[in-house]
């Protein structure tokens, strides 16, 4: 396929930023968004031109570092991380635009990278149990309700990805910090922190610079590993359940 790639540059944060247009050729269905990217970096070093920096890791769909904006859509037109985009999505003869995130918490730290490290401390904030740890515990030592067990592992699938801020008409956070809080609230695990655990959570995710949420749902059509929309309404009752004992 021959595809048109117009690719925001920018050099760092306090630069203008632009499209640029490239012309690619020769590029299989079969080939990753990234394998794209890849080939297109050749060509750029080979002419001495500065690559196009994006960000990626795993490559397999479980980290969440491979974060582009593709055509106006998070991670582009299928429900998926852009390192499992193929090109088969895509027609030959297309114009595809490339971007990065679109976020006040997420600076530009050069082209499609953005810095992510305000979902870091929105972690550190109390994404952490002070349950003891050590060796095994004893397999019914804890028991857990399997419908609880479940809802901890669904919330747990999300990686930090940042497709719900992208997406988000607010550049809201709620999606990704209401999966960190409700993985460990429904857990016998987590609740000694369970009340301290949302409001810092939230508080820290407000003082980012993160936009409200008014639940348009754009999220969760975006998340790649479907963190369903009710996981924010869930935190929200913790939080007003934690705010109301804390006023007691």
């Amino acid at each position: 396929m021959k595809l048109t790639l117009r690719v925001w540059r920018q050099k760092n944060a306090d630069a203008p930023g632009a499209m640029q247009t490239y012309q690619v050729d020769g590029v299989s269905p079969d080939m990753s968004f990234l394998e794209m990217l890849d080939d297109l970096n050749e060509d750029l070093i080979l002419r001495g031109d500065d690559p196009v920096a994006f960000d990626h890791d795993c490559r397999e769909g479980i980290c969440g570092a491979c974060s582009l904006v593709i055509n106006g859509d998070a991670h582009g037109p299928e429900r998926t991380t852009t390192c499992q985009l193929h090109m088969r999505s895509f027609r030959d003869g297309d114009t595809i635009d490339v971007e990065p995130w679109r976020a006040a918490a997420f600076t530009v730290v050069r082209d499609l990278v953005v810095d992510r490290s305000a979902f870091d401390r929105i972690i550190q904030a109390g994404g952490y149990v002070t349950a003891p740890t050590g060796s095994a515990p004893e397999a019914h030592a804890t028991p857990v309700p399997k419908a609880d067990a479940d809802l901890a592992f669904e919330h747990a699938e999300c990686i930090g990805c940042g497709a719900c801020v992208a997406a988000c008409p607010n550049g809201s956070a709620s999606l990704f910090t209401s999966a960190k809080v409700n993985h460990l609230n429904v857990l016998p695990q987590g609740a000694p922190e369970r009340e301290t655990r949302v409001l810092d959570m939230v508080a820290q995710m407000d003082a980012e610079g993160f936009g409200g949420c008014t639940l348009t749902g754009e999220c969760a059509t975006a998340c790649p590993k479907g963190i369903p929309l009710p996981s924010i309404t869930a935190m929200n009752r913790e939080w007003l359940r934690a705010t109301r004992k804390v006023k007691r």
